[in-house]
């Protein structure tokens, strides 16, 4: 039955588009709130005044007090009208600050705008097909990089690694390592510091990542790691890795079964590849409950799948899901894949993939 426009459903759905929008502001306000360190800056202080919240983070008041009012009416920050003091209250700060780490939501803000600045780019892609391509985000892999700092690097070592026991013990001692996707390498970076006698390959095929996990190892004085300008579709060792990572990269990949494929020829017969991906079904209807299912749709349509469709790819995205991932690791030639969760990484399953039975 057809609602006619003054039903409750109607005005119902006309409130839900109020806070759609609103929503939609406020993101683009907290994106700049996280990026500009105001939260980080309030978490410290006790109620202030907009000028002295600007001047303790070197800012301009008049841009502060803007983006306050944002942030008061939002329901994020709350304000005195009678002594005009601003705060963020603790239980705020706790999702809003770097020093959050895990729990920090802020930093996923800085998507929306970064989405959002090709969007006449998608539009193109709606009518024309094809796809945008990786070298119109340029801040894409910065972000990206803030994000596996919380959801990988800071739980590889005591966390994600107690995923493989086994392949600790070996990496003690000393195994190859391939990391595809690597990205700005920080993970790979970790990974040789913590095992010496191991040797650690990072592939990827932005320059600029490549570059920065190069700087970072220097730095860090690591003789052991080694970064490629790659395209994972055309890795050609044979039984070389005992262990191969790819964190958030398989569904990017422009032919991600040919990289499954490759993956699967490269490990070694007692080796382990490591993949972590999006939490997600195969199945839309079977999404409905997720809780970051609209966020995690849009970043696959304007960024994992229009990268992808730009270089001629499949255009898997973000949520080709736990269902799809399986069947794909079966085609490679992995013949058993156990999935498994983590308590500190509710965005991610973990495909702990062998080729070969017990």
């Amino acid at each position: 039955m057809v609602q006619t426009a003054s039903s409750p459903q109607a005005e119902a759905f006309a409130n839900h588009m109020f806070e759609v929008l609103n929503h939609g502001a406020l993101a683009l306000m907290m994106s700049i709130g996280y990026r500009t360190g105001l939260f980080d800056v309030m978490a410290r202080l006790s109620p202030s005044t907009s000028q002295c919240i600007a001047q303790t983070a070197g800012l301009c008041e008049r841009y502060v007090r803007e983006w306050l009012g944002a942030m008061v009416t939002g329901r994020i920050v709350e304000y005195d009208p009678t002594t005009q003091l601003y705060v963020l209250p603790p239980e705020h700060a706790a999702s809003l600050t770097r020093t959050a780490a895990l729990k920090n939501l802020a930093m996923f803000m800085q998507y929306i705008p970064l989405l959002g600045a090709v969007e006449d780019g998608i539009v193109r892609s709606f009518h024309d097909g094809g796809g945008v391509p990786y070298a119109a985000f340029p801040r894409f892999q910065q972000v990206k990089a803030e994000e596996s700092s919380q959801t990988v690097t800071a739980a590889l070592l005591d966390e994600i690694l107690s995923l493989i026991p086994e392949t600790v013990a070996v990496l003690r001692d000393g195994i190859d390592v391939l990391d595809v996707g690597c990205g700005r390498g920080r993970a790979l970076n970790l990974l040789a510091k913590a095992f010496p006698r191991s040797r650690f390959t990072g592939y990827d095929f932005s320059p600029g990542g490549i570059a920065t996990g190069r700087e970072e190892a220097q730095e860090l004085g690591l003789t052991n790691v080694r970064f490629l300008v790659k395209d994972a579709a055309t890795i050609d060792e044979v039984h070389h890795y005992g262990l191969v990572t790819a964190f958030d990269a398989i569904h990017d990949q422009a032919q991600p079964r040919i990289v499954l494929k490759r993956i699967a020829t490269a490990v070694r017969p007692d080796g382990v590849f490591l993949m972590q991906d999006i939490a997600a079904s195969s199945h839309v209807h079977q999404n409905l409950a997720h809780p970051m299912g609209p966020l995690l749709y849009t970043l696959s349509c304007m960024h994992c799948l229009t990268v992808s469709l730009a270089l001629g790819g499949e255009g898997l995205g973000a949520m080709w899901g736990e269902e799809q991932a399986l069947t794909l690791l079966a085609e490679a030639g992995f013949t058993r894949v156990e999935v498994q969760r983590l308590p500190c990484d509710k965005q991610n399953n973990y495909f702990v993939a062998h080729t070969h039975s017990r």
